[in-house]
């Protein structure tokens, strides 16, 4: 297939219906008169703002998802905002429920849409933000008028990075968010010239929508030095063209900015509609993880616990974290991670396979050169009577060195003996402190029941 079949296939399933048009039209047209009755009955003023990409006219056919904000003013303390915004959000969804962001919302359903109903102040500019929230209205104020004419587009470059796996800036995914993937499509015209200039990034990529606005001036209040995006130290660099000290790009990781990278010269080579299908692999049976380590020939060792009550945006920073601490100090004493994973749901896993799965009874440790008069007496004495030692004696680059036992000789010794001295997150900690599970080597088939999906993705691993 070329690519404009394809293209055109694509958007023949992601593009709404005039039935799902109706059925949104009518949604929004219910939440906003039940909000406007809402802040008709509150001491202060507040005015509604659908945002999104409901607002944009940019969602896919099947999406169900709404985006009410209530704007407040400045003046508002944060506690009234809260407290104001909650029962606009309880009025407006009587069934709903709260969570919390940077601050409570109301979270219901509305004829099979699911409606966040969002408390932000009407701040006259994005950099006058008090909560990250507040800068979303200008989003949907910068687009307006711009994305229309690429609004099919916008739906074909989001279900492609979907289908690759890289949609979605949740701190899990690290991914592209819904106004990032706009930007990009607004930035090059379209989708086949951003899937083309993303086949030929170079990271770090740097781009600046907002100069190219009519007469290429840029019209924001608030430029100044480093709003070319060199400020940054990111892989991918859009800078916030309502808010210049912001990259819209800041939380996608470089992996899968590559993957995009990839996957968009692998589209270019050879076009698919099936690059715009999610894919899951089918989950590995705990027979066939117990089948792969032993063809590895490698040891992987996974801490168990249960997962932290947290949102998922606490939750995946605290289990990167926690495993970048575990695989640190299984790389400092020697037992060279190949790789290493986190998995969660309702039990949380941090997952290393080491290429050495056992050190010698002994570990060389280095002294000074035996000509540093003052250090060297030093180590010599410290050892001189240690009879738990080799030592000390002096090697062919004279210095002075002994042999000492060991600590920990495998993994699971080490992580039994220093698990909670590795740097953990905070929730992770005290989910470990609670208990936990370590699992070695074959052991590991014990998690497949639950992460089996994850497992197959570890073991088969795609770009």
């Amino acid at each position: 297939m070329s690519l404009e079949s394809v293209v055109v296939e694509v958007r023949g399933r992601v593009v709404p219906d005039e039935a799902e048009r109706e059925a949104l039209e009518s949604v929004v047209e219910e939440l906003s008169a039940r909000a406007e009755a809402a802040i008709a009955d509150l001491p202060v003023e507040a005015d509604t703002r659908l945002v999104g990409s409901t607002a944009r006219g940019t969602w896919l056919s099947g999406d169900r998802d709404v985006d009410l904000f209530v704007r407040f003013p400045p003046s508002l303390s944060r506690e009234q905002l809260e407290t104001h915004g909650l029962a606009v959000g309880h009025e407006v969804l009587p069934d709903g429920h709260e969570e919390f962001a940077e601050h409570p919302y109301v979270k219901g359903e509305l004829d099979g849409f699911e409606v966040d109903c969002v408390p932000c102040y009407a701040v006259e500019s994005a950099a006058d933000i008090r909560s990250a929230v507040d800068r979303t209205p200008f989003h949907t104020d910068y687009l307006e008028g711009r994305i229309e004419p690429l609004a099919d587009d916008v739906r074909v470059a989001k279900a492609f990075l979907g289908g690759i796996g890289v949609y979605g800036s949740d701190l899990e995914t690290r991914g592209f968010s819904g106004f990032l993937t706009e930007l990009l499509v607004l930035e090059y015209g379209g989708f086949r010239p951003f899937v083309e200039a993303a086949a030929d990034w170079q990271p770090p990529v740097r781009l600046t929508p907002e100069p190219h606005d009519e007469g290429g001036e840029t019209a924001s209040p608030n430029a100044g030095d480093g709003d070319d995006g060199s400020a940054f130290d990111d892989p991918l660099v859009v800078v916030d063209p309502t808010d210049p000290g912001r990259n819209v790009a800041a939380v996608c990781s470089a992996r899968n900015v590559a993957r995009l990278v990839h996957y968009a010269r692998e589209l270019l080579d050879e076009p698919r509609v099936e690059l715009f299908e999610s894919r899951e692999p089918d989950p590995l049976s705990a027979a066939a993880v117990r089948e792969r380590v032993e063809a590895r020939g490698t040891t992987p060792v996974a801490v168990r616990f249960e997962a932290p009550d947290v949102v998922d945006d606490q939750l995946y920073p605290q289990l990167e974290k926690s495993l970048g601490g575990v695989e640190g100090a299984l790389e400092r004493a020697g037992f060279a991670p190949l790789r290493s994973a986190r998995f969660a749901d309702g039990t949380a896993v941090l997952l290393v396979e080491c290429a050495v799965a056992e050190l010698p009874a002994v570990a060389r440790h280095r002294g000074p050169p035996v000509g540093v008069r003052e250090h060297a007496e030093g180590f010599y004495d410290a050892y001189a009577d240690d009879e738990t030692v080799t030592g000390p004696f002096v090697d062919e680059e004279g210095r002075y060195v002994v042999e000492r036992p060991r600590e920990a000789r495998t993994p699971a010794d080490l992580l039994e003996a220093k698990l909670f001295d590795v740097s953990l997150g905070v929730h992770v900690e005290s989910a470990l402190e609670s208990g936990y599970d370590l699992l070695v080597g074959e052991e590991i088939a014990a998690l497949a029941d639950e992460f089996g999906v994850e497992l197959a993705r570890y073991f088969w691993p795609e770009p």
